[in-house]
């Protein structure tokens, strides 16, 4: 008959022959561009949501963290041939499309994600209503720079109208030329 003990210590030179149970650990996710910008938009809607995403933008080592090399190229052409004193090219909050930032909840959707390029379009809730429930979708353009998703675009409406980070950025280009 086994007795307690004789079970214990079997159990306990059993142990390291027999594979332990792994809990399931999520992948990464560094590389995915849903789960970049569901960080992000975690990060901005963080308090009372009014921080806003200026962090993606605020230097040249985060834009190097999120966006894409052409895309901080153009930045950087536009940031050049802007009049001293006068404010950049982006004068507003992309990431929120807002001066004003009010997040109080979003979700992110991948409408086509590819090889090598990705859309995905982030839906806000503020504490108030846009004035036209295109302004509350900014969509994202991503693509693979050394392996990596970076943002290659950022897109919404103001009242209606359609804005693009990059349309924008070489407007400023043809104005100076």
């Amino acid at each position: 008959m086994i007795t307690r003990r004789h079970f214990a210590l079997a159990c306990l030179l059993a142990g390291p022959l027999v594979p332990r149970a792994r809990a399931a650990q999520p992948a990464p996710a560094q590389n995915d561009p849903v789960a970049i910008l569901t960080a992000i938009y975690t990060r901005v809607a963080k308090g009372k949501g009014n921080s806003g995403g200026g962090f993606v933008i605020e230097d040249k080592a985060a834009k190097a963290k999120y966006l894409s090399k052409s895309l901080i190229d153009l930045w950087a052409r536009a940031d050049a041939n802007t009049k001293k004193g006068d404010a950049g090219p982006i004068d507003f909050d992309p990431v929120t499309n807002s001066d004003e930032p009010d997040v109080k909840s979003f979700k992110v959707a991948a409408e086509k994600l590819e090889a090598d390029t990705a859309l995905v379009a982030v839906t806000l809730t503020g504490r108030m209503a846009r004035a036209k429930p295109s302004d509350e979708i900014i969509r994202y353009k991503f693509v693979r720079n050394d392996g990596k998703w970076k943002i290659d675009d950022i897109s919404s409406t103001v009242d209606g109208d359609a804005w693009s980070l990059r349309d924008i950025l070489s407007e400023t280009l043809k104005d100076v030329a």
